[in-house]
């Protein structure tokens, strides 16, 4: 499941850069942290550092809901990805990333 996420991932956005953190965390990151996909015994957990900026129109999100800033999709091994669904949240969150860096740089 991880390894489906992961090319999705890189799918969604080529320029992502992926690190190993944390005790072997995988982390994607463009201009900031886009999520990290921890590994459970029954689940892979897809965890959206702003997720909660996020539009969500094919309401993904179904872990983690309750905060401020993060948002989670638990995966289920053999459980079907809207793949297409997936790799917009994914963009969306290059995009916010991209947004602040711009603004960032601009002042």
């Amino acid at each position: 499941m991880l390894g489906c996420l992961r090319a999705l991932i890189k799918e969604a956005d080529p320029e992502v850069v992926e690190e190993w953190k944390w005790r072997g965390v995988p982390v994607w990151s463009h201009d900031g942290l886009i999520c990290t996909g921890e590994t459970y015994k029954n689940i892979v957990k897809m965890t959206f550092a702003k997720g909660a900026a996020l539009k969500d129109p094919s309401r993904l999100f179904n872990s983690s809901l309750d905060g401020n800033t993060r948002r989670a999709i638990d995966f289920h091994e053999g459980e079907k990805i809207n793949e297409e669904a997936l790799k917009v949240l994914i963009r969306a969150a290059v995009t916010l990333n991209t947004s602040k860096a711009r603004s960032r740089s601009t002042k």
